[in-house]
């Protein structure tokens, strides 16, 4: 009888170790089950990329003329909510004139270009150095309106050449950078006396 005792006693501890295991897992499983409204907004297909191409180049040419080079680390494109290409991580931007001859620098910590709105607007620390006439312009934003022809930034501006330094509150000029106007300008000019 001692025999089917403790054989009971085994299998009812073992049950019982079973059974514990069972409801804690069940009460784990049900804690870590949330629904975190972001992060499900994350895999909804509207918010998925429709394309992802890392490591890229881009030339622009017309006529056999190179009038652009972009270069990215990381391009996505977008179709839903609205049509767009978004370059997370940086670019960077040649731009040529019309005898193929370096006339622009512009590069930018990120950019979405808007192709319905024709727009490309680029944010955090852009650069531009305008070979023509050596000036290199430092922005926060900047934004680019094919439609019109048009670049241009609400935000303060600095803008280096040699010893003179110009500062604004907007930058304005052609998509080809050839008339660029400062906002609200004012500077610092050095003179060496003779």
């Amino acid at each position: 009888m001692d025999r089917k005792v403790l054989k009971n006693s085994r299998c009812r501890d073992v049950l019982l170790h079973v059974s514990t295991c069972c409801l804690l897992g069940l009460l784990l499983t049900l804690a870590a089950c949330r629904n975190d409204m972001e992060k499900i907004a994350m895999f909804d297909p509207q918010n998925l990329p429709q394309q992802r191409i890392e490591e890229v180049r881009v030339w622009r040419s017309e006529n056999g003329t190179r009038q652009m080079e972009l270069t990215a680390q990381l391009v996505e494109s977008y179709v839903t909510p609205e049509k767009k290409t978004v370059y997370p991580h940086g670019f960077a931007m040649q731009i040529f004139d019309d005898h193929g001859k370096l006339s622009a620098f512009v590069t930018g910590d990120s950019a979405v270009q808007r192709e319905e709105k024709k727009m490309v607007e680029a944010y955090g620390h852009i650069v531009i150095i305008d070979y023509s006439t050596g000036d290199t312009s430092y922005l926060m934003s900047l934004i680019w309106d094919s439609g019109e022809h048009l670049v241009y930034s609400n935000d303060p501006v600095k803008s280096v050449n040699g010893d003179r330094v110009t500062y604004g509150d907007g930058f304005t000029s052609d998509d080809e950078f050839r008339e660029p106007i400062i906002r609200g300008q004012r500077g610092r000019l050095t003179f060496e006396d003779d």
